[in-house]
């Protein structure tokens, strides 16, 4: 079913997805996702039921478009790098994202926000250990795919959640998008040839 009801929804996602990328999830309130989508904080119940229905559905819309959605077409070690890529990009524009999913669905949220957090996650994992099987150890080794995951995701969060150390310690004139450039080819250097067969 399609029609203003659906344009009122998402309207309330992207607003919270919009307060996402400055403030940590514990401070998008619904008054002030209201404020944002500028309508009445009553929609979100309406819409939603709870904040925590809203937050789980702004997680949703952007690990759809995450580094592994749409399939993997490229060779394994390629499409490697290409989610790296993605990866670091995802978290760069959303970047208390994984905040959200830790210390609001799962640690404080509902049996069904953890469970659907759980998938996402799996998924994830899912995609690893069929990349890995894919290559058969040709330019990959057999690796753990959890840690693979935890390794991507935890480089890449930490780049852009550490940004108030890394800023004192690179020169003040710094290109932003340049030094993540450089970044996500160091993180694939070392893991490719963390990876190669031995």
């Amino acid at each position: 079913m399609t029609g203003e009801n659906d344009v009122g929804r998402e309207r309330l996602i992207t607003a919270a997805q919009t307060l996402l990328k400055t403030l940590p999830p514990a401070r998008v309130t619904i008054s002030r996702i209201a404020q944002e989508a500028g309508v009445d904080p009553a929609l979100v119940r309406y819409y939603f039921g709870d904040r925590t229905r809203l937050l789980m559905a702004v997680a949703a819309k952007v690990t759809a478009q995450g580094p592994h959605a749409g399939g993997r077409t490229l060779a394994p070690q390629a499409a490697l790098i290409e989610h790296i890529r993605k990866t670091l990009a995802l978290v760069r524009s959303a970047p208390f994202m994984h905040r959200l999913m830790i210390e609001e669905l799962t640690d404080a949220g509902t049996e069904d926000s953890r469970a659907r957090t759980r998938g996402m996650n799996a998924d994830l994992v899912e995609f690893y250990r069929e990349l890995l099987d894919a290559d058969a150890g040709e330019t990959l080794r057999e690796v753990n795919p959890l840690f693979l995951h935890l390794v991507i995701l935890g480089a890449s969060d930490f780049f852009v959640s550490a940004d108030p150390i890394i800023t004192p310690l690179v020169p003040a004139d710094t290109d932003k998008e340049a030094l993540a450039a450089e970044f996500n080819t160091f993180l694939v250097d070392l893991l490719l040839n963390g990876l190669k067969p031995r």
